[in-house]
């Protein structure tokens, strides 16, 4: 029996509906299928990684930085291990809860933790935030028996920088800071990451890369806490280099107590090689602060400070030089030859220039001047009138010859160049000639003339030794860890000067006067340990007109600043000191006394076995 077909009629619109429907699923089909084996078979590999890095961490080990040595092999700057308190949000289901307990533990302002959270917002959560550089025993203590209620909180060792002579260094040895998002960004090729130190300024900046370890790491296993459970790779780290100077510490240390409790720089100078025994700014900072990390508020704090205790004056301070500029007067006179040495010039007490008055700081006067008494008495009617026959060029020529006006090239940051004038330089600034009446001022370092103290130190070196113009410098070598020499350094002439024997022979005799002839001014600088040879030098803040005014008289921000230059011994110069007293009043009475105390403290240490010296150090260190 055949079966019966019925046919029943379907609506074209129905089946044109059912096809589109089909295709649409079948193409859905094929689209799973395809996503299926994309990533099980194309990329299987990679999220098996992925979902198994889920559980590993990546600890960076920061390199030991280098350490620091001075010129004897004493130990300035040095690491020491520490505690950073860390935090992974990823690892804490509610992280401001966990933040919330820890201050609570740890006795602190849940606010601070909480503003650190907000502010790292923008970073992967696996991320480590620094919440405490160099915490304390009894937040470790508190960190580690709370671990369990404490998920995503870690500590980490990490070393530490340590600065031995506290603020004594500051403006030489500079200080580490957390690397910025800019300097990140230029930084970067280099490996450094987020979290990072690096030098901010001085010595620690200019030879970070020497100083600078590499860091190593460990791959780590860790559990749904975030506590660690097994390592799984290790790169070691690698200590940075060490770094020796020409920097004495003991002479430093005098240095500094010298200028305790007042403004001002001292600077000290091998004479024969332009390196750097000593270098203080006061006031200063601890740079030990900056290495734990400093707070906001200390921070604005030292901003604030009106006396700028973050300002190297050594390098960056522009101060009229005084009487010290009279030197200068003196080389370029003789050289030029304006005036024999023996000619006499009338010192009444004041010279009339034009409308002006140009008044002597000895108001009876000097009497008949040559030039030595000019220098000995610091006679400025003498170089007034020595200014007007040598002329402003003339004089801005040696002095730059004799490196003020441009910067020394010392690796230090900001160096200021000083200023001296000239008839270009006046018409290039102001559109206007130089005039006549300028001239007296420059002659005795006033005016527009400005200087630094370490510029006036150098000048100082190259009257010493016979006309040579070095480049002060500081670091003597770099080492690695097992002793091997990496770079060495080493005396470098920016110029030198063809100076006559005859004017080299007047300026001496005349410098060593004015310490030791009894009637100089800078008899208090006079030592029976060694014959030092110098100039004073006073140099007015504020232009007083008419009367006599004693700088005591004046309210401080207005007084005078104090300057003594000199070198030692006089008749064979080592070393070369400048001393600058902010607001001290006269040069002879202010920084004259201190420069002799540094220079006495300077052949006392020569005098003493270097084998002495040292256990005499070593001994000091085991007391303190």
């Amino acid at each position: 029996m055949l079966p019966i077909t019925f046919r029943k009629e379907v609506d074209p619109e129905f089946r044109r509906r059912a096809n589109f429907l089909m295709t649409i699923v079948s193409l859905a089909f094929l689209f799973l299928i395809g996503r299926l084996f994309f990533l099980q078979i194309l990329q299987g590999d990679r999220f098996t990684y992925l979902a198994e890095n889920n559980r590993i961490r990546i600890k960076k080990i920061p390199g030991t930085r280098g350490m620091v040595f001075d010129r004897k092999g004493e130990l300035l700057v040095d690491s020491r291990p520490s505690f950073d308190l860390l935090f992974v949000p990823e690892d804490a289901r509610e992280p401001e809860t966990i933040l919330r307990r820890l201050a609570r533990f740890l006795g602190r302002d849940e606010g601070e933790f909480l503003y650190l959270l907000e502010e790292n917002k923008g970073r992967p959560p696996f991320e480590e935030i620094v919440l405490g550089r160099d915490v304390d025993w009894r937040s470790l203590v508190a960190v580690e028996t709370h671990q369990l209620d404490l998920p995503g909180v870690t500590l980490r060792i990490r070393p530490r920088r340590s600065y031995l002579m506290n603020s004594m260094g500051a403006h030489l040895l500079g200080y580490l800071g957390e690397i910025g998002p800019k300097q990140l960004k230029a930084q970067k090729a280099k490996g450094y990451g987020m979290g990072d130190e690096i030098g901010q300024f001085g010595l620690e900046r200019k030879w970070e890369e020497f100083l600078r370890g590499r860091s190593g790491g460990q791959q780590v296993e860790v559990d749904a806490l975030g506590r660690r459970v097994r390592v799984l790779h290790e790169v070691e780290d690698v200590p940075g280099h060490s770094v020796y100077l020409t920097l004495d510490r003991e002479l430093q240390e005098t240095a500094y107590e010298a200028l305790h409790g007042k403004d001002g720089a001292i600077v000290v100078l091998e004479v024969k090689s332009g390196a750097l025994l000593a270098l203080v700014s006061t006031p200063a900072f601890d740079p030990n602060v900056f290495a734990r990390g400093i707070t906001g508020e200390e921070w604005r704090a030292l901003g604030q400070d009106r006396a700028y205790p973050l300002n190297n004056r050594a390098v960056q301070g522009q101060y009229p030089p005084g009487s010290t500029f009279k030197i200068v007067l003196a080389i370029a006179a003789l050289e030029e030859d304006v005036i024999a040495p023996d000619t006499p010039l009338l010192c009444q007490g004041s010279m009339a220039f034009g409308n002006r008055v140009f008044r002597d700081w000895k108001k009876e006067g000097h009497g008949a001047v040559d030039l030595n008494k000019g220098i000995v008495q610091s006679c400025d009617v003498y170089f007034y009138q020595l200014g007007q026959r040598i002329g402003i060029d003339r004089i801005a020529k040696y002095a730059r010859a004799l490196g003020l006006g441009e910067k020394t090239g010392i690796a230090l940051d900001d160096e200021k160049p000083g200023l001296i004038p000239d008839t270009e330089w006046k018409k290039k600034r102001f559109g206007q000639p130089w005039f006549p009446g300028e001239t007296p001022s420059a002659a005795i370092g006033q005016g527009y003339i400005t200087v630094t103290p370490l510029q006036m130190a150098n000048l100082m070196a190259a009257v010493a030794n016979g006309g040579t113009l070095y480049r002060p410098w500081f670091v003597r070598k770099v080492e690695s860890l097992d002793g091997t020499l990496i770079r060495e350094y080493g005396p470098e002439k920016i110029r030198s000067l063809a100076l006559k024997e005859n004017t080299l022979k007047h300026l001496r005799s005349a410098l060593a006067e004015v310490v030791n002839s009894g009637s100089g001014t800078g008899g208090r600088a006079k030592s029976t340990l060694v014959e030092i040879a110098g100039k004073t030098g006073t140099s007015q803040v504020v232009e007083m007109r008419g009367a006599y005014v004693k700088s005591e008289q004046l309210s401080y921000l207005i007084r005078d600043h104090a300057w003594f230059v000199a070198y030692a011994p006089a008749g064979n110069p080592e070393i070369a000191v400048a001393t600058l007293v902010e607001h001290g009043g006269h040069g002879g009475a202010a920084a004259a006394p201190l420069a002799k105390k540094v220079i006495e403290k300077y052949f006392s240490l020569q005098a003493q076995p270097a084998d002495g010296r040292q256990a005499s150090r070593q001994g000091e260190r085991r007391a303190n």
